[in-house]
């Protein structure tokens, strides 16, 4: 990585700010002083120091989104908007990506890392991880459909594995909680198409150990605390 790339993205300034720093002789890659801000570095093996401190690198980065609508769940498009670009660009440095996905038009609880590992390990589905979501649905569902839902649902040639309903409220409208432990396409939403309701508003709630943060606002994303992560690797 470019050294000033590096320090611009882990807060010492602008690129100027950092050229301007490397110009007065304050800056220190392994013990001798930079001249020239395009030098390339290693974050992870090199020792880097800007005037006199040591910048601490991050290898992984783990944040939680409160996904809006609108957004595509991927990394790029050329045509829409992904999830990345709610991210700051110095958070999107270490080319993170959301583990999973939402539908366009669902939101919620979207983890977004450069962590292949904890994204393999939440997403096999040999490991059968929960996702908990809620949902405003048109039509009625009744309380047949939890024994329904439990034993495995019909979406066109694929009987889902159990799930558990939760009737909220119930009538022309309903509301649920519905949780699943796999990720086909569109798989909530043909859920309910084969019970003849229709989903019109979905937000997912939590993944595995990790719960949506009641207190962040949609668009918004931040740091998971080391507490969430922890049970999130368990």
């Amino acid at each position: 990585m470019r050294l000033d790339k590096l320090l611009a993205n882990t807060g010492y300034g602008s690129r100027k700010d950092v050229k301007q720093m490397i110009k007065k002789r304050l800056v220190k890659v392994n013990d001798e002083i930079v001249k020239k801000a395009d030098l390339d570095v290693n974050p992870v093996e090199d020792i880097i120091l800007c005037n006199g401190e040591k910048v601490s690198y991050q290898e992984y980065v783990y944040f939680m989104l409160h996904k809006p609508p609108g957004y595509l769940s991927a990394t790029e498009d050329s045509m829409q908007k992904t999830v990345l670009d709610l991210l700051d660009e110095k958070d999107r440095v270490l080319n993170p990506f959301p583990v999973g996905r939402l539908d366009k038009d669902t939101e919620g609880l979207l983890l977004i890392s450069n962590d292949g590992h904890l994204a393999h390990e939440l997403l096999s589905p040999k490991k059968h991880v929960s996702k908990k979501y809620f949902a405003r649905i048109k039509g009625e569902v009744k309380p047949e459909h939890i024994e329904q839902f439990k034993k495995g649902v019909d979406i066109g040639g694929y009987i889902t594995k159990s799930s558990g309903l939760t009737i909220l409220s119930s009538g022309t409208n309903s509301e649920v909680e519905i949780v699943i432990t796999e990720g086909k396409f569109h798989q909530v939403k043909r859920m309910f198409q084969a019970i003849d309701t229709e989903v019109l508003y979905l937000k997912r709630l939590s993944m595995g150990s990790l719960v949506l943060d009641k207190n962040l606002p949609v668009g918004k994303y931040r740091q998971l605390t080391d507490e969430e992560l922890s049970l999130l690797k368990e």
